[in-house]
């Protein structure tokens, strides 16, 4: 079972920095009400994007400033303290705030949400996804990046990575559906032990309840993510409106327009139900495992 690999404590849901930096965006476009973004910066001198940017809790807020805001909101003092009381919360650090100098800002905010998502959605086209990795698969696909020569800095992300995967013991745990491309079993990372190791950690894991991982065969020919890999995750607290997330060689990318999350969920049910099902996906994962395959 997973605990034979994972050194990990089962952990109660606390809200995390950015879910609470979240909250308080959507409470400030709340009070914005009809006034547009350019109405409301434009008596407080800030650019439009600082303003969208606190509301899509891409950056934080600083009390001056939420003053300011509430100011021109017309708010009432029980709701000015409810406010500053969130943005205070939303300010605390959070455990991988620590390895800040060796994390992009847009990886940061994705860790944040995910360890709150109560579902997440994953298409991968190239590697196993992060909350499925071993220690010495990690290592390997961080060091393949090129980016970062320093032995530290690779050690400190593997650190981060397998640090996320706590989100599988969460009280109460995110179901996690996966669907791996072909490709991502067939690509030898770290060597053919490690390749073994991390194949068989997929079968493990995928016997747990809260697990779907499913293979989409290269059989299928062509594809709705022909684009590439995507997470989607939906969040406690807004889960009517998830988020959906993307990594590029220069760093992540979050969507949350309407009709590019509904999109991307189309897609992820269309890959769905064209994979292999749950069963036949672990006994294909076996056999190239095993190099029946």
């Amino acid at each position: 079972m997973l605990g034979c690999h994972y050194d990990l404590h089962l952990m109660a849901v606390k809200p995390s920095p950015t879910t609470l930096r979240r909250q308080l965006g959507v409470e400030l476009r709340r009070l914005r009400g009809d006034r547009t973004v350019a109405d409301v910066v434009a008596g407080l001198g800030w650019s439009e994007s600082k303003l969208s940017r606190i509301e899509t809790a891409h950056s934080g807020i600083r009390p001056k400033d939420l003053d300011a805001l509430l100011d021109g909101y017309g708010v009432g003092p029980d709701v000015r303290r409810r406010m500053h009381a969130l943005s205070t919360q939303s300010r605390q650090r959070a455990w991988w705030e620590a390895y800040g100098d060796v994390l992009p800002n847009a990886y940061e905010t994705y860790i944040g949400f995910e360890a709150e998502a109560t579902a997440i959605f994953n298409f991968e086209a190239q590697i196993v996804p992060g909350l499925l990795q071993t220690p010495q698969y990690a290592r390997a696909v961080i060091a393949a990046d090129g980016v970062y020569d320093d032995e530290d800095v690779v050690a400190q992300r593997v650190q981060v990575r397998l640090a996320r995967q706590a989100v599988l013991t969460r009280v109460p745990p995110p179901r996690l559906a996966v669907v791996l491309d072909e490709a991502v079993l067939r690509r030898t990372i770290g060597g053919p032990e490690v390749m073994r190791h991390q194949l068989s950690r997929l079968i493990e894991t995928a016997e747990l309840s809260m697990v779907t991982i499913q293979v989409l065969p290269f059989a299928v020919g062509a594809h709705r993510a022909l684009a590439g890999s995507f997470i989607v995750l939906e969040l406690g607290d807004d889960s009517d409106h998830p988020l959906v997330y993307s990594e590029g060689m220069t760093g992540g990318v979050f969507r949350s327009r309407p009709d590019e999350l509904r999109s991307y969920l189309m897609s992820f049910e269309a890959l769905r139900a064209t994979a292999l099902s749950p069963k036949d996906s672990s006994a294909f994962i076996a056999a190239i495992a095993h190099g029946n395959q």
